[in-house]
This record gives structure tokens, C-alpha cells and sequence, in this order.
């Protein structure tokens, strides 16, 4: 049996033609949506959620594409025109399940690749998301910015999964555990927050999910960029109270992180915290504080 977060319901919910998300479900009170991370599944917020399922309706999702989602298969068309993984149709699935659990308006909290959707769940629905949480990334525009150097080499997988299809895909089918472990062995500041049974959830959804994690991680090299780009030119920002929390790459790689988020975001709290990416799993304590400190804002 695969694991899963205790006292959590879990159901299939239709978001759009062909495609149904895994999502589990616990608590009542104001709605939070909480959107998992590369190379992880909903599991990663199983300390989180059940915190906040105190006193919040927590839905944990599966994204499209990963975990036991759906896995539609990317279209034929080139990176910049295919919208199947587009994080602007992932946000479109989220905004669905919520809508489909009775939930019109909810917070939203993302992490990694979830934070991604968060992001343009919020600029492209800012009337469905109440509160804006996003986990240790940049925005996709800015994150292709500051990839410059050898010290972008840390990225390598970015560059590895914008290639055109096929080669990517069938080089990583080739060794997936290896590939998905090394993430999740470099990016861990304390790997025994990931226990073995749940690295092996992670590595069993990554292996099943190759294609589609891929085309998602494509999608930010192209048809992503596109939809970044039109909102900036447009002066579109996010209008919901924002938190953002995230490791200190900027030390590493030039930026000044707080300052590229409040390109986009007019009410921000950024935070540049110390421990390692898995966040949720490493330090669940002061990521539920974190969150709940947004909600009340």
C-alpha cells in the first residue's frame, strides 16, 4: 500500500476533459490549497496538512501529471504552443477541484513546481485565491534571468528537460531513481525528514511519470515564458497578501530575491529561511506558522 496522510480522505476529482486529480481531504473551515513539488507528490505536505486541518478544509493535490493524477500526453506542438502542461492549465485544474470540493474562493500555497501553478493561479485567477503562499522559487521569467555562469550549473536538469522531446525522456527512463534520488539527496538540509518509505512513494510516482514530468518542466522553458512575459509587459501583479519563503540562493547565483518578488507581488512577506528545499517535510512547524501568519493577513 502506498502511504498516505493519516485521517485523510481521498478522492478522484474531474478538472477537465480526460483529466481527474488525486487529491486528500481533511478538516473544515476556510479552505487551503496546498500544491506539491519536483520530485515529490501531496505527500510532502503530510505535517503541514495536518496541522492546518485543525481548524482549515485542507485539500492536498496531486498535480497533473505526477503522483496518482492524471498523465495526459503532450501534444505535438512545439514548447512555446503546447499547452497541455502549461502552468496556466495546471492553475485551471486547481481553481476546478476546488470549485468541484465547493470551494469558490480558498489560500494557496505552492512549493517548487507547485508554487509555479500557485503563481499563475493567482495572476490568472485573483478573484478564486484569497492568499498566496510560493516555497523556494522564482517566478518562471525571473528563474530563466538569473541562470547564468557556472554557478547555473546547479540547474542542470532545467536545461536537461527544455530539450525538444525524446532524448530527455529516454535519457532519464534510463536510471530514474538515480536521476529523481539525486534531488532529492542534494536538495535535503536534513535528509531524515524524508523517512525511506516516503522517498520510495517519491521515487515509485517519479518512475511512472517520466514523460509528463518532463513536459511539464518544458513547458516552463516555453509556453510558461510566453505568459510570464505578456503579464509583465501588462503591469499584472498578484493583488492577494503574498508570502514567500525561500533558502538563499541569491548568495549563490547574484539576485536579490525579495526584490525580483516585489516586481510581482504589492503586499509581500519574503523570508529567506535556513533550512533545506523539502521545507514542509524539514521544518513543518515553521511552515504552518508561516502559512497561518498569511492567512491572518
Amino acid at each position: 500500500m502506498a502511504p498516505v496522510i493519516p485521517g485523510f480522505d481521498y478522492r478522484r476529482v474531474p478538472v477537465a476533459d480526460g483529466v481527474s486529480l488525486n487529491a486528500a481531504v481533511a478538516g473544515s473551515g476556510s479552505p487551503v490549497v496546498l500544491l506539491h513539488g519536483f520530485p515529490q507528490t501531496h505527500l510532502m505536505w503530510r505535517h503541514v496538512a495536518a496541522d492546518l486541518a485543525a481548524d482549515h478544509t485542507v485539500i492536498c493535490p496531486d498535480l497533473r501529471g505526477y503522483g496518482a493524477s492524471d498523465k495526459p500526453a503532450a501534444g505535438d506542438e512545439p514548447a512555446a504552443d503546447d499547452t497541455t502542461y502549461a502552468k496556466r492549465t495546471m492553475a485551471a485544474d486547481v481553481v476546478a477541484l476546488a470549485r468541484a470540493l465547493g470551494h469558490d474562493r480558498f489560500a494557496l500555497a505552492g512549493h517548487d513546481r507547485g508554487a509555479l501553478v500557485a503563481f499563475r493561479a493567482g495572476l490568472d485567477h485573483p478573484a478564486a485565491i484569497t492568499h498566496l503562499a510560493c516555497l523556494d522559487v522564482l517566478p518562471t521569467l525571473d528563474m530563466w534571468d538569473v541562470m547564468r555562469g557556472t554557478t547555473a550549473a546547479v540547474g542542470f536538469h532545467l536545461f536537461l528537460m527544455a530539450q525538444p522531446p525524446g532524448l530527455p525522456e529516454r535519457m532519464i527512463a534510463a536510471c530514474p531513481d538515480d536521476f529523481f534520488g539525486h534531488f532529492l539527496d542534494l536538495w535535503a538540509g536534513d535528509p531524515e525528514a524524508i523517512p525511506a518509505e516516503i522517498r520510495t512513494a517519491y521515487l515509485d510516482a517519479c518512475r511512472a511519470a517520466v514523460s509528463s514530468i518532463v513536459a511539464d518542466y518544458r513547458a516552463s522553458a516555453g509556453v510558461d515564458v510566453d505568459h510570464d512575459r505578456a503579464d509583465l509587459a501588462a503591469g499584472r501583479r498578484l493583488t492577494m497578501p503574498v508570502t514567500v519563503l525561500q533558502q538563499d540562493w541569491g548568495a549563490a547565483l547574484g539576485y536579490d530575491a525579495a526584490e525580483l518578488w516585489r516586481a510581482w507581488a504589492a503586499d509581500l512577506e519574503h523570508s529567506t529561511v535556513g533550512y533545506g528545499h523539502f521545507m514542509a517535510e524539514e521544518a513543518p512547524a515553521e511552515v504552518a506558522k508561516a502559512l497561518r501568519e498569511l492567512l491572518a493577513r
